[in-house]
């Protein structure tokens, strides 16, 4: 991660590359014959143990999006994914104190099937120049955040809504400059981060968060690219809102998904918010493997952004915010067995007013089935 923010770095450039060729490569008469082989076997067997649990590790940042270091400069989150769980009466509590939010957990049925997940996670954001012990006046705070958050997917046979509560806290306690200063120090051997002095002060954060996608809502089965394959493609528009300390926004956008017979029913990778909406399912085969290729556009009304408005309780930096921000995404995703690889590239817009550029930043994303 070293600080050259006004480039990409030309081996970024050549690893895209290399995987739209491959991309392509799949395309090709040679592959349709052995996809023909395939469909013809059992191209939808599931393996057959009870392997309803996820465990999704998430990596994000800007070295491997734009080869920079500044702004929202990494984050990671690890997820624990348990399928058909009962909704925790912790929801339900929730709900009884935001009559604003629908309250579809009072509306289950038998036909509703949720999922409950865990994260843990951190995510740091630095300015510009990062080998500075001053605090540049035109540039966003130094900040850190590490969290844990609670959350269920709820699926019906029209939509899929989410509801996350996350906790955590900004600032010191967060561990930004340790974790930043070991990377760069021992595994990157890149500068220094000089400016953590400078962040902002302990804060505790709480975020709510709702959002109900229309899964499917446009899906094409049997795209035939070859006479022996076929791809499908799906289309889910979706809205929601997060309220708290930390972020509150309203958000609303679609996101796309192109797969392979086999991934058909693999959902979007899990990442770090605020992102694509995506449940991080994915079914595990003993026979073959698939892919799928996704991506979306998300827009975002945003009344605070502590990483930009500053503390909550006490005077800190702080930067004039654009009040809408917009996300682009295109990723990759390879299922194999009980393991999917995904890398997604994100183009962030300006967040601020004094920002240089927008953002360019990857995510790798590593889920295993058990």
């Amino acid at each position: 991660m070293q600080n050259c923010p006004h480039t990409i770095k030309p081996p970024f450039l050549k690893w895209v590359g290399n995987w739209f060729l491959l991309f392509l490569l799949l395309f090709s008469p040679a592959h349709a014959e052995d996809g023909a082989k395939e469909l013809d076997k059992k191209e939808h067997q599931e393996v057959t143990d009870d392997s309803d649990n996820f465990i999704t590790f998430v990596f994000e940042n800007d070295s491997i999006g734009s080869g920079t270091d500044q702004n929202y400069t990494n984050g990671v989150r690890l997820t624990y994914l348990d399928l058909n769980d009962a909704v925790p009466d912790f929801f339900y509590k929730v709900t009884d104190y935001l009559p604003t939010l629908p309250d579809y957990l009072s509306t289950f049925d038998k036909k509703n099937k949720s999922t409950v997940y865990y994260s843990a996670g951190q995510n740091l954001y630095t300015p510009d120049d990062i080998s500075s012990p001053v605090q540049d006046p035109n540039d966003r705070p130094w900040a850190a955040f590490i969290y844990g958050s609670i959350g269920i997917f709820t699926e019906t046979e029209n939509y899929i809504d989410e509801m996350e509560v996350t906790f955590g806290i900004v600032g010191p306690l967060a561990l930004g400059r340790q974790i930043q200063t070991i990377v760069h120090r021992h595994v990157t051997n890149s500068t220094i981060p000089e400016g953590w002095d400078n962040q902002l002060e302990n804060e505790p954060g709480l975020i709510l968060s709702w959002q109900r996608r229309w899964s499917d809502a446009l899906p094409l089965d049997g795209l035939k690219i070859s006479e022996t394959k076929k791809l499908r493609l799906a289309v889910d528009p979706y809205f929601g809102i997060s309220l708290g300390n930390i972020y509150t926004y309203a958000s609303a956008g679609f996101s796309f998904r192109i797969s392979t017979q086999k991934s058909r029913s693999s959902n979007t990778p899990l990442r770090v918010r605020p992102a694509l909406p995506g449940t991080g399912y994915f079914k595990a085969s003993e026979e073959g493997w698939g892919w799928s290729i996704f991506g979306g556009i998300e827009g975002r009304a945003v009344a605070r952004n502590i990483f930009l408005d500053g503390s909550t309780f006490v005077s800190s930096h702080n930067v004039t915010k654009y009040p809408v921000v917009g996300d682009a995404n295109l990723g990759i995703a390879f299922d194999v067995s009980r393991v999917r690889l995904s890398y997604t590239l994100v183009l962030r817009s300006k967040e601020f007013k004094t920002q240089d550029r927008s953002d360019l930043f990857g995510a790798i994303s590593l889920a295993y089935r058990f």
